[in-house]
Formats: structure tokens, C-alpha cells, sequence
């Protein structure tokens, strides 16, 4: 009786062990790739909401995360692969850039769910799921409430590269916005000149090209290229009397350089959307396609009080009508 119960005892200890081993739910560890585009995962701005985003599903989930920075544009698909050889069961590409090696490297692994970020998809694959975002509703938003705080009659954009849709949809909702208020508000819009591997990392230009629409009148300067944009906020952050607009998450929070002028973002809900693609590929519901994400603008932080109520009201009025669609931003339409 004795030699039987230790031998139960010892089956139930290896079974134990092999259940810890398996992550103690008689499976192997669910994990989550993520590769960026040429930005870094701590850019302050997109390819950081990604991550962001999974890192709380890993954590929601009790999954892995691990990411992959590309140094050279060339590297897209051999960065994915490597996540593919690893078997990972989620792939988040960050970036318009990324969107033909994402398509390529999903068909190739069907059994492997891919998130693109900023990628709309013309061809529907079951297995890839395009998060994009109505960047010019945010952007038109960022345009009213730019109108409104300008008092020199002159507001200008420093974007990353026109290459890159979602960059025009800012631009053109940014514009939109603005002459709905004003119609005769002047606006200096400029995009970077260069490829999609420098356009966003280039804060330097940014800095140099927001003080040079500042020196000629602009009081507001909406920053929307990564760390491009960056730049521009933490330029226009040196001047007197000059407000910033952030772009893609609060910048508030990632951007504190910025502090002194600025007023809001205007928001893409990446982190969020990515947390909810990665549940729905966990949960076998996959959606495949394109998934819309949240747009808006961030709070206001230290200019809450500086904001008037009746501008809060406009501001508040016309997100509805983006939302229902009785404002149209002009954008694709």
C-alpha cells in the first residue's frame, strides 16, 4: 500500500512539472511579435503605441512579447520571418512602409495572425487584419481647435512624408478643419522631402522647419511625423505665445519637452486597437481585412482652462457629426 501510494505521488509530481512547464494550462506560451518600421519602439509617438499595445495584451493574457527594430527598409521581411521561424502566433508590422512584406509573409503562413498597423487592405486575407484609422477626422479636429487659438491668422503643419496616406489624411483634415472656421486663416503646410526611411526621424528638419513657420507668423504648429513631428513641438515649445498639437497618441505624456505649448493631440487609439486585434486572435475571432480604430482629440491638460467653453462645445458638436458622418472632412470623399 505504501510503495503504491509513492508511486502515485510521484506521477502526480511529473505531471505537475509538465503542466508548469507548458505555462500550467496544458499549452504552449501564446506569443506576440512586433516589428517596427525605421522609427524605434520608444519614438514617443507610433511605433511606441504599438508596442505599448502589446505589452498589455501580453500582460492581459499571459503572453510573450518581444519586438524586433528595423534599422534598413530592406530588412521588412527578413525581420517578420524571424518571428514566423520562432512560431509566433501574432505579427504586428507598424506602418504603411511594411504593408507589401506583411501581405507577402501572410499568405505564405496562413496559420499566422498579422496585424498591420496603418495598413489598409485592398484584398481581404483571413489571416491579416489592416488597423487603420480615420486620420482625418482627428486631423480635422486638430484644425477647428488650431482656428480657434490662432491669433496671427497663420497656423502651420510639419508632417512627415506625403508617401505615406495616413500622413496626407492629417494634413488635409488639419486644413479642412481650420477653414471651416476660419476661411481665410493662412496656413504653412510642409512635408518632409526626403524618403520614408528618413521622413520620420528627422527632428532636426522638423525643428528648423517649425521656426521657420513660426518666424513668419505661425502661432500654432501641429506636429504629425514621428519624431519628425517631434521636433517641431519641442521648436515651437521656445516661443512665446505659440501653441503645439501633438499627434497619434497624448503626447502630453510622451513628449514632455513639448509642455509649454502644447494644447492637444490628435489622437489615433493605436495602443487600443491593438490590444483588441490581439484578444480577437487569441479568441479564434480573427476578423481579417480592415479594423477601425478610435481617432479623436487628447484632453488639454494644463490649457483646460484656457480652452473656452463654447470652443469645447464646437469641438465637441463636430466630433459627433465626423462620427455620424453629417461633417465630411473633404478627405478620399
Amino acid at each position: 500500500m505504501r510503495k503504491t501510494v509513492v508511486t502515485l505521488l510521484s506521477v502526480l509530481l511529473v505531471a505537475s512539472m509538465l503542466l508548469s512547464a507548458c505555462g500550467g494550462g496544458g499549452g504552449k506560451t501564446f506569443k506576440i511579435g512586433l516589428v517596427t518600421d525605421v522609427g524605434r519602439v520608444n519614438d514617443r509617438s507610433f511605433n511606441q503605441s504599438a508596442w505599448e499595445g502589446a505589452q498589455q495584451a501580453a500582460k492581459e493574457l499571459n503572453a510573450e512579447a518581444k519586438y524586433i527594430e528595423t534599422t534598413d527598409a530592406k530588412d521588412y521581411e527578413n525581420n517578420i520571418k524571424q518571428f514566423v521561424d520562432e512560431g509566433y502566433d501574432v505579427i504586428i508590422t507598424v506602418g504603411f512602409a511594411l504593408g507589401d512584406a506583411t501581405i507577402k509573409m501572410a499568405k505564405a503562413n496562413p496559420k499566422v495572425k498579422f496585424i498591420g498597423v496603418d495598413q489598409f487592405q485592398a484584398e481581404t486575407l483571413p489571416n491579416l487584419t489592416g488597423l487603420v484609422f480615420h486620420e482625418d477626422q482627428s486631423g480635422y479636429l486638430a484644425g477647428v481647435l488650431a482656428a480657434y487659438l490662432t491669433k496671427s491668422g497663420t497656423i502651420a503643419g510639419v508632417f512627415g512624408t506625403d508617401l505615406v496616406p495616413p500622413v496626407v489624411a492629417f494634413k488635409e483634415g488639419y486644413e479642412a478643419g481650420a477653414k471651416s472656421v476660419r476661411p481665410d486663416i493662412k496656413i504653412i503646410s510642409t512635408y518632409h522631402p526626403g524618403e520614408i526611411s528618413q521622413a520620420f526621424v528627422d527632428p532636426e528638419w522638423g525643428a528648423a522647419t517649425a521656426k521657420q513657420a513660426i518666424d513668419q507668423g505661425a502661432d500654432v504648429i501641429f506636429g504629425a511625423g514621428g519624431m519628425t513631428g517631434n521636433g517641431a513641438l519641442e521648436e515651437a515649445a521656445t516661443h512665446s505665445g505659440v501653441y503645439c498639437i501633438g499627434v497619434d497618441t497624448d503626447q502630453w505624456e510622451t513628449v514632455p519637452g513639448a509642455h509649454p505649448c502644447l494644447v492637444s493631440s490628435a489622437m489615433k487609439l493605436i495602443t487600443p486597437g491593438v490590444v483588441e486585434l490581439v484578444k480577437l486572435a487569441k479568441e479564434g475571432k480573427f476578423p481579417g481585412g480592415n479594423y477601425y480604430g478610435g481617432a479623436g482629440l487628447a484632453p488639454f491638460h494644463d490649457f483646460d482652462s484656457q480652452i473656452p467653453a463654447n470652443v469645447k462645445d464646437a469641438l465637441k458638436k463636430i466630433d459627433e457629426g465626423l462620427k455620424n458622418g453629417s461633417i465630411k472632412t473633404g478627405y478620399g470623399q
